[in-house]
């Protein structure tokens, strides 16, 4: 098929594109395209009918990867496959730099961007999980000016988040974990295929003392729930332990009631809880290794 017809504007500044996104208020539906590695194949199906498409390609100061103060700033049309392999990602959020071979194809990475992930929302989307695991913060234009929002509560329901029609996401920042220790990541899922969406996603990063004793958890899992799901009790089951057997067995036991699976075509409502138990302990393992548990 072919996608309903559509205009087509192509920006220059954020400033530009706030004043495009206010101007087409009227629209009956208007969709801001960086990559366009979801927006497209779905307006070949017809799955989407923007009558509107506002292109920011061309926004220079939406491109760029670099640090402020104790902070990983990615713009928001950073290309996934930039941050993949930029070394500074992986030494201020080593767990986005596990998590992003997991994104589609090598292909998809080249032209799709962190910040269009994020603003998808979709619940199976490797890059909003780490985003809300690291408690990402949001730089975002809109009428208001420039805002800074928490990822947390960010995501709504699938593929629906708080950003406002006449709003842009300028960049993305992750907090880096500092203070004595070491730190250990741990990113497993499962899909179809290699490069498919995932059907469960667990997601792992610790801090441990030089005692190997647990001081920080992040836990996290995607695709067993109406959006990426942070598991705060099994993250403070964690904390004090060395993160031995009994103590992820402790965590995992934990994660039954935080998620929210369903069943459809790929997998049961069973299967997801029971793969996210065991995805989410490799992770802790790998993450308790890493650290040197």
């Amino acid at each position: 098929m072919k996608a309903a017809a559509f205009e087509y504007v192509r920006t220059t500044s954020v400033e530009e594109t706030c004043r495009v996104l206010a101007a087409a208020g009227g629209v009956a539906e208007h969709k801001i395209i960086a990559g366009g590695q979801t927006l497209v194949p779905l307006m070949a199906m017809r799955l989407a009918r923007p009558t509107l498409l506002i292109d920011i390609n061309d926004v220079a100061e939406l491109t760029g990867i670099s640090r402020d103060g104790s902070h990983l700033v990615i713009r928001a049309c950073t290309r996934q496959r930039e941050a993949e392999t930029e070394p500074m990602v992986a030494e201020s959020a080593p767990l986005l730099a596990k998590a992003l071979p997991f994104v589609g194809h090598r292909q998809t990475r080249n032209r799709g961007t962190i910040g269009g992930s994020i603003v998808h929302g979709d619940p199976s989307a490797e890059i909003a999980l780490v985003s809300l695991m690291l408690d990402a913060s949001l730089r975002i234009q809109g009428p208001a000016g420039d805002t800074r929002r928490a990822i947390d509560g960010f995501f709504e329901a699938p593929m629906m988040t708080a950003l406002a029609p006449d709003e842009c996401l300028v960049e993305v920042r992750f907090p880096e974990w500092d203070g004595p220790g070491s730190i250990g990541t741990g990113f497993h899922e499962v899909a179809s295929r290699a490069g498919d969406f995932a059907i469960v996603a667990a997601a792992t990063q610790v801090a441990l003392d030089g005692d190997g004793v647990c001081q920080r958890a992040a836990l996290g899992v995607g695709g067993v729930g109406p959006t990426p799901i942070r598991l705060g009790a099994a993250e403070e089951a964690l904390v004090g332990t060395r993160l031995d057997d009994a103590a992820i067995d402790a965590a995992v036991a934990l994660i039954d009631e935080a998620i929210e699976p369903d069943s459809d075509l790929h997998a049961t409502e069973g299967y997801r809880r029971r793969v996210s138990g065991t995805l989410i302990r490799r992770a802790v393992r790998d993450a308790a290794a890493e650290a040197g548990a």
